[in-house]
């Protein structure tokens, strides 16, 4: 959805299942010095002009920001797995 810079930039992942969002998840510094993933403020019931708004503004704060759609069958587990705490 976004292309950043090759070498830097922050990730999101805008997880959707038939095209319809189920989250947006972004990688942030944990407080141990690791990168994590957590759920990223947007509202699972976001249309794609609140997501255009929504990458837009991350954008303007982060011009080498990555985002990217993933549209997969069990988003929820897919979610849970990634966000989940080692």
């Amino acid at each position: 959805m976004r292309k950043g810079d090759p070498d830097s930039g922050s990730l999101l992942i805008l997880v959707s299942s038939r095209g319809q969002l189920h989250g947006v998840l972004e990688r942030v510094l944990g407080p141990d010095g690791n990168y994590l993933w957590r759920r990223a403020n947007l509202p699972d019931s976001a249309g794609s002009t609140q997501i255009s708004d929504f990458l837009a503004k991350r954008a303007r704060f982060d011009d080498d920001l990555w985002a990217i759609e993933l549209d997969i069958a069990d988003p929820e587990r897919f979610i849970a797995e990634t966000t989940a705490s080692g």
